[in-house]
């Protein structure tokens, strides 16, 4: 019952989460449709937005602390089943992250195109980070395919449902982000490069990276030490 009463609360906290994302993400597709101002207030505006999405960022951080701890009790819990030295195949998690790695760098240089004023060169790095975060998606679906097909599915054992949920999460926000980044490139090819843009674009960076930063966290904790 108290297990029970725990999932629902963590599911309640993701469905929240997402919610939360997705109005970031619609919030991006209508509002460089309101009128023009002037520099300043733009100025002004897109540091408000950027000290609101920090504030996101902490509320991030306290969703993840709580799937690492999660993990981090229920890690021995596997009830007789599979341990993560058994079905962890470290080689395949190593490319994965490299994947979400590179995309990271390719974003930042994106940031700098945009700092140039390039509105070409953005655009195609932004492409290349979408192409490698669709590449780590692609593996992580991959991956639970893979363990529920072997029935190690996270109904299997506490230990199962610990790892699937933290991995699922972060793979969710990467889903997001990359349909946020959809959203901001089909602006950039029709509205331009402005400062609104500009405000958006440097949410979003934080946001990928902070999502890097997650996943280090994950193939450390969760795989590598796993492993060994």
């Amino acid at each position: 019952m108290k297990r029970s009463f725990e999932k629902q609360k963590l599911s309640k906290a993701i469905y929240l989460k997402v919610m939360t994302i997705w109005r970031l993400i619609m919030h991006a597709n209508t509002a460089v449709e309101h009128g023009h101002h002037d520099d300043h207030d733009h100025h002004d505006a897109n540091e408000m937005k950027q000290y609101g999405f920090w504030i996101y960022l902490m509320s991030d951080c306290i969703l993840f602390g709580s799937l690492f701890a999660t993990y981090a009790v229920l890690v021995n819990a596997t009830a007789g089943g599979p341990t993560g030295k058994d079905i962890f195949e470290l080689p395949f998690v190593f490319v994965e992250t490299m994947l979400l790695l590179l995309s990271s760098i390719t974003f930042g240089f994106g940031i700098i195109a945009m700092k140039r004023e390039d509105v070409a060169g953005l655009k195609r790095w932004l492409l290349i980070t979408a192409l490698l975060g669709f590449g780590f998606i692609a593996m992580e679906v991959y991956e639970f395919h893979h363990l529920i097909a072997e029935g190690f599915g996270p109904q299997r054992s506490a230990f199962l449902s610990a790892f699937f949920t933290l991995v699922g999460t972060h793979g969710l926000h990467v889903t997001f982000g990359l349909i946020w980044l959809s959203v901001c490139y089909f602006q950039l090819s029709t509205k331009g490069l402005n400062d609104l843009m500009k405000g958006r674009f440097y949410c979003l960076s934080l946001f990928w990276h902070f999502l890097d930063i997650v996943w280090i966290c994950v193939f450390t904790i969760v795989y590598l030490l796993g492993v060994i």
